[in-house]
């Protein structure tokens, strides 16, 4: 059986950003717009895990949470809060209601997913990844390096490079897709290290995998089709 996540937000664009996140994972995906859906989605559908804002119109999160977990049928559903901003009074609020975990927006891709997979192993933090050889030029602290890119996702790119980076640094990418030529521009962030000290992918050389954080639209709808048309045949 097919396990089932409740988002709950009132913003429809966060609800859509957190249904990209969970595409390539085998869960039903419901959502919910303020406490008072998201408790009567929770009796009826009886969801594995619950993603829920703090701040909402009619029944705020942390209300919603506490009476979840004050039902002796629903009290074991992890229950994960966010909130627009990282308050302490935010995190205690949520705490008291007796939530599972804590996250911030703006949501970090990678940590949502991290998160998800502590109470539900079917979240899959994979992308849809091809190979692709191109150069690639980042820059980060005001120095411009070159390097030569092995495989992409619409998430991130896998650099191959055998220079000093540290988790989490922050980049500016630049790189031309191959047969199209597309320049793709974007900021990303250092998300794993495959070098001696941590070697995360031993069929990978030494390098980096970039997680992209800030990128242009034209870029977005390059990268799109790239990929589509590169996985429209599955290998």
């Amino acid at each position: 059986m097919i396990s089932k996540i409740l988002l709950v937000d009132d913003v429809s664009m966060f609800l859509e950003l957190q249904k990209t996140f969970l595409k390539f994972s085998s869960v039903h995906v419901l959502t919910a717009q303020d406490g008072v859906e998201a408790l009567g989605m929770v009796k009826k559908e009886r969801p594995s895990l619950v993603f829920m804002d703090l701040h909402m119109p009619i029944m705020d999160g942390a209300e919603c949470c506490a009476r979840i977990k004050a039902d002796a049928e629903f009290k074991s559903l992890p229950v994960v809060m966010i909130t627009s901003e990282g308050k302490g009074e935010d995190r205690q609020l949520c705490y008291k209601a007796g939530c599972d975990d804590f996250l911030t927006k703006p949501l970090d891709r990678t940590l949502f997913l991290e998160t998800a997979r502590k109470y539900l192993p079917a979240i899959d933090r994979r992308d849809s990844r091809i190979p692709c050889r191109a150069k690639v030029k980042f820059r980060a602290f005001g120095i411009t390096l070159s390097a030569e890119i092995l495989d992409l996702s619409p998430n991130g790119i896998f650099i191959a490079a055998d220079y000093e980076v540290a988790l989490g640094t922050i980049l500016e990418v630049v790189f031309q897709l191959p047969e199209n030529g597309a320049l793709i521009q974007s900021k990303g962030r250092v998300a794993w290290l495959n070098n001696c000290k941590e070697r995360k992918k031993s069929k990978l050389p030494v390098g980096f995998g970039i997680e992209f954080i800030a990128m242009t639209e034209e870029s977005k709808a390059a990268l799109k089709h790239f990929i589509e048309k590169h996985t429209q045949s599955p290998s």
